[in-house]
């Protein structure tokens, strides 16, 4: 099972650093978990609530999941419902676009439009 475009939201700072290295190994929680945390579009708002309610800096970045190949696995998490990880470095060349995402004056945050 996949959707053509899994997004990921992280820091400006973490992204930043994934190009100039030219890759991006996720952010402390993923290498903690073993694996890069994705989101499908119907979930990264809510990912966006639950997760970084009241961070500045953000970018959401656009995946194509199609190159992510077999290490890109959805599984179980909140509510059963099945989120994307995927368990190796992001190859850069898998990202569609990158974002800033804007953080209103509740803290909560306001996604940029998910279309290509």
């Amino acid at each position: 099972m996949t959707d053509a475009i899994v997004y990921k939201l992280c820091s400006l700072g973490e992204w930043a650093a994934a190009e100039v290295s030219k890759r991006y190994v996720g952010s402390k929680v993923d290498r903690a978990d073993g694996f890069i945390h994705f989101s499908t579009a119907s979930q990264v708002q809510e990912t966006a609530n639950k997760h970084f309610r009241g961070q500045a800096e953000l970018v959401l970045v656009a995946i194509d999941a199609d190159m992510l190949g077999d290490k890109l696995v959805f599984e179980p998490s909140r509510g059963g419902d099945l989120f994307p990880h995927l368990y190796a470095e992001l190859d850069l060349a898998a990202v569609l676009w990158v974002r800033p995402v804007v953080m209103k004056a509740d803290g909560t945050q306001r996604l940029p439009e998910l279309g290509i």
